[in-house]
């Protein structure tokens, strides 16, 4: 797990980042067919990823290392964000289906 990590979900208030963050930057990750698309996501500091759930079934965004805060169950066609504040690899999965795994790689 990355040392000293700063992120901020939707719902919290955001701490400074170390870098020049990517200002405006967002990236959609689909939730859909009981998968992530893109399964991988590389970005910059400062960057803003939205997960959007196109399953019929619900869905629950959980960083693998409680380094963001989980999303609620997110029904067909909610969305979720977070944005990453500092460098390093954070991988996630759906704690109601934990087959469903994804990571963001931030540089």
């Amino acid at each position: 797990m990355p040392a000293a990590i700063a992120l901020c979900s939707v719902a919290a208030s955001c701490a400074a980042a170390d870098a020049a963050p990517a200002k405006g930057v967002t990236h959609e990750v689909a939730i859909q067919n009981f998968a992530f698309a893109p399964k991988s996501l590389v970005v910059s500091v400062g960057t803003r990823v939205v997960w959007t759930n196109h399953d019929e079934e619900p869905h629950v965004v959980t960083s693998a290392g409680g380094t963001f805060v989980s999303s609620k169950a997110l029904d067909s066609g909610d969305t979720y964000a977070v944005m990453f504040l500092k460098p390093g690899t954070y991988t996630y999965y759906c704690s109601i289906h934990p087959m469903m795994v994804g990571t963001v790689i931030v540089q």
